[in-house]
């Protein structure tokens, strides 16, 4: 049986795929940062709508901005496990 000969591959071809894929690649990355992105604040919907059915006191800024960061550095089931653990008053 006879061997095909093997031919240099063309440098152009080459280099005209790699950018393609390159590009490519690009557009994954992007999508993936915007779901990210989007995965991050899922949860506002939700917390802003149980916000409004419930009476809230006053509080400071301060506070207010503490709660938000907290919950968005330990996540909402943390927080709520932590809140649920203190006595009623």
């Amino acid at each position: 049986m006879a061997r095909t000969p093997t031919k240099p591959d063309d440098l152009d071809a080459i280099n005209a795929r790699r950018e393609a894929l390159l590009a490519e690649l690009a557009q994954v990355d992007e999508q993936a940062r915007v779901a990210k992105e989007a995965a991050r604040d899922a949860g506002r919907p939700i917390l802003l709508a149980a916000l409004d059915r419930v009476k809230i006191a006053r509080m400071e800024k301060a506070e207010a901005r503490i709660i938000a960061n907290t919950i968005g550095r330990l996540g909402g089931k943390a927080v709520a496990e932590h809140l649920g653990a203190l006595p009623d008053s």
